[in-house]
């Protein structure tokens, strides 16, 4: 196997702020919170999926939509990317969806002005009117580590500095 990343909290300010932007609340309960986050890891050794748990109880009715700060950050080598997925059994029963379909976090968006802080946005898109409960420190998400390849001509230098969509932001038309 090859080594691809590790996974680390945010630090504790960027938690308790991007938690008030997100929920608000008491910085006691926030920091309770905090303290409960658990590291994606697998479930088994062959699986390719690490699970991230989450960091609150969620229910979500047949249309709602919740945007969680999962507290996590991942330090990879520059030639690995981490594609985020809705844990399959959750899809399966519940049609739970990524709002961007496939979280991608790129190995720089680590150093970038928010810590690197990975955010999942899922939505309940059942069609059969079911209602999904996700109990904290349960899986929701499933992260893969790809490795990936450049063109030859490849000449970008441009370095990140921000997070979601910031990599077109530097872009010069």
């Amino acid at each position: 196997m090859k080594i691809a990343g590790r996974f680390e909290k945010v630090s504790w300010e960027r938690f308790c702020a991007d938690w008030k932007e997100t929920f608000g609340g008491e910085e006691t309960e926030i920091l309770r919170i905090y303290e409960q986050i658990k590291l994606p890891k697998r479930a088994t050794k062959g699986s390719a999926g690490y699970d991230f748990f989450s960091p609150l109880d969620v229910m979500l009715a047949p249309g709602q939509t919740v945007k969680i700060p999962t507290g996590i950050r991942v330090k990879m080598g520059e030639d690995w990317v981490l594609q985020c997925y809705p844990r399959s059994g959750l899809g399966f029963k519940y049609r739970l969806q990524l709002n961007n379909t496939v979280g991608i976090i790129d190995s720089d968006y680590y150093d970038s002005d928010n810590e690197g802080h990975i955010f999942s946005k899922i939505t309940n898109d059942s069609k059969e009117g079911k209602t999904v409960l996700i109990a904290a420190g349960s899986g929701f998400m499933q992260g893969i580590f790809m490795e990936y390849g450049v063109t030859e001509d490849d000449d970008v230098t441009t370095e990140r500095n921000g997070g979601f969509g910031s990599t077109t932001r530097s872009e010069k038309p």
